[in-house]
C-alpha cells in the first residue's frame, strides 16, 4: 500500500510544486456536515507518495472538542464559502479513529473509517484478490476518491477610486471704484457796513474849511474764507484669504455582472438541488 504524506510534507521536505493542483487549496476551508452545519476546519490534504489526494484532515471542534478525523475526498463538494461533506453526520465522526498529525494513518484506520461513512453494506472493490478489500482495494472507487472539481463563480462590483485635480482657481486682488460725493463746508467772509446817520441840528465847522480841498479815505480790509478740498486714505476692512474643503454625496451608476451556473442536461439525467446529477434507476439496469 502506497504511504499517505500531508501536502505540506511535501511541499516543505521534497520541494513539490503544488501550485498547478488543488491540494493546498482546501487547507484552511471551513468544513460542513450534513444540514449545512459547520463542523470545523480543513487541517491538512493527504497524498500518495507520487501527489495523488486521497484524504482531507477535518479539525471538528464543533462537535468533538480537538478531534481531527481523516474524510475521503470524494465525499467532499468545494463551493466558494467552504468543504461540504454532505452525509457526514456527528454519529459518523464519533465513531471515527482520531488522526493525529505526525502519526501514520495505517490500511485498518483507513478500511475502519470508510466503513463507517458508507456504511456496513457498502461492497468495496477488490483489486489486489485479498479475501478482504484492502485500503488500496478502495482507492479504485471514484465515489470515494475523486477530487471534487472547484467552479469558481465571479461577479463583478464597483470599485470607486478617488483622485484630486484642479477644479478651478481664484484670485482675489483689489480694484479701484470712483464716484461724486459733495461736503458742505461753511465759509466766512467780512462785509462792509456802512452805517449813515443824518444831523438833525446843524452845527458849525470850526476853523477855515475849503470844500473838496482835501479827500478823507477810509480803508477797511475785508476777510474771507476759502475751502482747500483734499483726500485721505481710510481702512474700511480687512480681506482674510484661504480655503477649505466640503463634502458632498455623488452617485455614479454602471453595469455589472455575475456568474450564475449553467447546467445542461444531456440524456435521461435528473439534477438535484445541489446540480449532482445521476441516472434514472431504468438507465442503471
Amino acid at each position: 500500500m502506497a504511504n499517505l504524506i500531508p501536502t505540506s510534507d511535501l511541499v516543505r521536505d521534497r520541494n513539490y510544486d503544488m501550485s498547478g493542483t488543488d491540494h493546498s487549496s482546501f487547507i484552511g476551508m471551513n468544513a460542513y456536515g450534513s444540514g449545512g452545519e459547520k463542523v470545523g476546519t480543513i487541517r491538512e490534504a493527504l497524498t500518495e507518495d507520487g501527489g495523488k489526494l486521497r484524504y482531507l484532515v477535518v479539525e471538528v471542534g464543533s462537535w468533538f472538542t480537538s478531534k481531527e478525523v481523516v474524510v475521503p475526498v470524494g465525499l467532499a463538494r468545494v463551493e466558494n464559502d467552504g468543504v461540504y461533506f454532505d452525509s457526514l453526520s456527528k454519529d459518523q465522526v464519533k465513531a471515527m479513529n482520531a488522526y493525529v498529525p505526525g502519526q501514520s494513518y495505517t490500511d485498518e484506520q483507513q478500511v475502519a473509517d470508510i466503513r463507517t461513512l458508507k456504511g456496513t453494506d457498502y461492497v468495496a472493490p477488490v483489486v489486489s484478490g485479498a479475501a478482504v478489500a484492502t485500503a488500496a482495494d478502495h482507492y479504485h472507487d471514484e465515489t470515494l476518491f475523486k477530487t471534487p472539481m472547484k467552479l469558481q463563480l465571479l461577479e463583478e462590483r464597483l470599485s470607486v477610486n478617488k483622485e484630486k485635480y484642479q477644479a478651478g482657481s481664484v484670485q482675489v486682488g483689489k480694484k479701484v471704484e470712483t464716484r461724486t460725493e459733495n461736503v458742505n463746508v461753511a465759509l466766512s467772509h467780512d462785509e462792509v457796513v456802512i452805517e449813515r446817520h443824518p444831523v438833525t441840528e446843524a452845527r458849525p465847522v470850526e476853523g477855515n474849511v475849503t470844500l473838496g480841498a482835501a479827500t478823507d479815505t477810509i480803508r477797511v480790509d475785508l476777510e474771507a474764507e476759502r475751502a482747500n478740498v483734499s483726500k485721505q486714505a481710510f481702512v474700511t476692512e480687512e480681506v482674510q484669504v484661504g480655503k477649505r474643503t466640503e463634502t458632498e454625496q455623488k452617485t455614479f451608476s454602471d453595469t455589472v455582472g455575475r456568474e450564475v451556473l449553467d447546467v445542461t442536461k444531456s440524456g435521461e439525467v435528473e439534477v438535484s438541488a445541489d446540480t449532482t446529477a445521476t441516472l434514472k434507476d431504468t438507465d442503471r439496469r
